[in-house]
């Protein structure tokens, strides 16, 4: 261990974990088939010690110092405008179709209203507001796709 690992400290941690894993295992019910494989037994303990404390420390390193200054890679300067446009599209398209596929699927997407409220203002049941919608859906596909525009 001490050509993989620099630090005592972590050293120790893994050797007092062996002993413990070891002397829980002579203590249970278990036994070593081979006692006399006892040595190699430990260390394959300790081996396995080691790796798992190496996983555990590696898994989420540290942020650099330096962390709060990198531009974020995930943001786009041209995704206000790309919504903004997005929204103006659904909009428009939403006004062509039927008033009734309009207000279903503003409710549902738009404004996020409960499916059950939506039920009791349709005065139709959960199963049939189903279908309801997949229609709505469907003809707010074929607009969509009649305007020429790119896929959403």
């Amino acid at each position: 261990m001490r050509y993989r690992l620099r630090s005592w400290q972590l050293i120790e941690d893994i050797r007092q974990e062996t002993f413990l894993r070891v002397l829980n295992f002579l203590r249970s019910d278990r036994s070593l088939d081979h006692p006399e494989r006892l040595g190699a037994y430990v260390h394959s303990v300790s081996v396995n010690v080691m790796l798992e404390l190496l996983r555990a420390s590696t898994r989420h390193p540290p942020l650099p110092e330096e962390s709060q200054h990198y531009p974020d890679s995930k943001m786009h300067s041209d995704g206000a405008v790309v919504n903004r446009e997005r929204k103006e599209i659904v909009a428009e398209v939403l006004d062509q179709l039927a008033p009734k596929d309009r207000d279903i699927l503003r409710s549902l997407y738009l404004e996020e209203t409960g499916k059950d409220e939506l039920c009791r203002h349709f005065e139709v049941d959960r199963d049939y507001l189903r279908v309801l919608v997949h229609r709505a859906k469907i003809r707010f596909r074929e607009v969509y796709e009649k305007k020429g525009l790119p896929p959403l």
